[in-house]
């Protein structure tokens, strides 16, 4: 049954009657829909009739345990979000929870700040992800659409981006390294707009010599050059009332780079060897795993023309900020060759699952799709194991499970190093990482008080975790 984006719907599951009705009021002066069950197997019925943004349960229940309810909401629902309830805090329970897909547990006895805030956030989060699938329903339904695998926080950000700007007519310029998927953005910027009908080109500026690359974009009249036979029309033509996306546009010579800005500011230009002034309505949309501002302080790229390129900007995370989606692109990349290799092949063994989640994939999702088709080929079984794996992926899974201390090194850097590889580990969830060191919350906090911005943020990927996400 799909929810309404609108309605503000929890589920609030605990057996004690006396916190139930707290917590009903709390949710309901915040201005959430609430219901209430008193046992899990309440919970499940009511779950198998409606669909929650939220359920906010407890952990320790008669019958059907919190971390039961858990799995069976993902399986119902997998776009609801689950908060534990608990009194009994352990790093196991933390653990589980956040494998299982808890959004975050909070401890008992509550603190409404803390609750209402934990709930209000899986609800954002719920938002999205519900948004996002009929995204994907919208493109599924568009002949040549191109499919967005993700539901991590970052993709949730870059598709709300996507979804605000797609109808629009501005200029976009896609940034992000080597195999993040920036022509997949450009495709559905142009799918979801209402140039979807018509053609969508696409040129890779650095696949292509710089003495063609004029004629790729512009055309050509016969005998321009040696072997113009005969005229040819330009991507800008064949885009016409369409979309051009523009890929490594960085890479572009001072010479072309000024014709593009005419055709920005103009809508028009001539054919190489050509004096005929061609009209053409295109929406331009560029991408460079380049610093593009970088590139105009050293002279490679026309300032006019990065003003011209980034009235919008869509900044696609590497694969290493977005973990979370790890799992979900494995599933696609085995089930497509799979397919394509006729072998049976149904998924992956934890063990391999966690290699890959350990992996930094420096070359992204496109890395990660060569690594699962190297693996599909190579698996004697229904499952991919860590064996199928390449065996960088393995020896690197060896070494970050320890953390080598030269002897004589002082205690206290050793007590700092211990810290920055456990907040690295734990993606800088500091309640995680204090559980897991044994210490409290707000000792993490002053030991980093002294550290500047930006070592801080290596440490937590640019994240802001609060106390207790096992989740963001």
């Amino acid at each position: 049954m799909e929810q309404h984006q609108d309605v503000r719907r929890v589920l609030i599951v605990d057996d004690d009657d006396s916190a139930l009705q707290t917590l009903r009021h709390i949710m309901t002066d915040a201005g959430f829909e609430v219901d209430t069950a008193e046992t899990g197997e309440q919970a499940l019925q009511k779950l198998r009739e409606e669909e929650y943004g939220v359920v906010l349960t407890d952990q320790r229940m008669p019958g059907i345990s919190g971390i039961e309810l858990l799995r069976m909401t993902k399986e119902l629902h997998p776009a609801t979000e689950v908060v534990m309830m608990t009194a009994f805090a352990t790093i196991e329970l933390a653990v589980e929870s956040m494998k299982e897909g808890a959004y975050d547990f909070v401890t008992k006895p509550l603190r409404k700040p803390l609750v209402l805030r934990s709930v209000s956030r899986a609800m954002e989060k719920y938002d999205l992800s519900t948004e996002n699938l009929r995204l994907r329903a919208r493109l599924r339904n568009l002949e040549g659409a191109p499919l967005i695998i993700g539901n991590s926080p970052a993709m949730r950000k870059v598709m709300e981006v996507v979804t605000q700007v797609a109808a629009s007519s501005a200029t976009v310029l896609i940034q992000g390294e080597s195999g993040t998927g920036k022509e997949l953005i450009a495709k559905t910027l142009h799918y979801l707009g209402p140039r979807a009908s018509k053609p969508f080109v696409a040129i890779n500026c650095a696949a292509i010599p710089e003495t063609l690359l004029e004629s790729e974009l512009f055309g050509h009249e016969r005998g321009a050059f040696t072997g113009a036979i005969t005229r040819r029309e330009g991507r800008f033509k064949q885009a016409d009332h369409g979309t051009l996306f523009l890929d490594e546009v960085a890479e572009m010579s001072p010479m072309l780079q000024a014709k593009l800005l005419r055709v920005l500011q103009e809508g028009a230009f001539e054919r190489l060897g050509g004096n005929q002034t061609i009209r053409v309505d295109v929406r331009l949309i560029s991408s460079t795993n380049k610093d593009l501002l970088e590139e105009v302080r050293a002279g490679r790229v026309r300032e006019d023309l990065y003003y011209r390129l980034k009235v919008i900007t869509i900044r696609i995370p590497p694969l290493r900020d977005r973990r979370d989606d790890i799992p979900l692109l494995t599933q696609h990349f085995i089930e497509k060759y799979a397919a394509k290799n006729k072998k049976p092949i149904q998924g992956i063994s934890r063990d391999a699952m966690s290699m890959l989640m350990d992996h930094d994939w420096p070359g992204n999702v496109r890395e990660l799709e060569h690594t699962i088709e190297h693996a599909v080929v190579l698996s004697k079984g229904d499952m991919i194991t860590a064996d199928d794996l390449p065996e960088l992926i393995e020896k690197e899974k060896n070494f970050r499970r320890y953390l080598t201390i030269q002897l004589g090194t002082p205690l206290d850097q050793i007590e700092q190093k211990v810290l920055e590889e456990t907040l690295r580990m734990t993606r800088g969830n500091k309640k995680l990482a204090a559980e897991l060191l044994g210490i409290a919350t707000r000792t993490i906090y002053r030991k980093l008080e002294n550290k500047d911005k930006e070592t801080i943020e290596s440490l937590t990927d640019g994240s802001t975790h609060g106390e207790g996400h096992a989740k963001d």
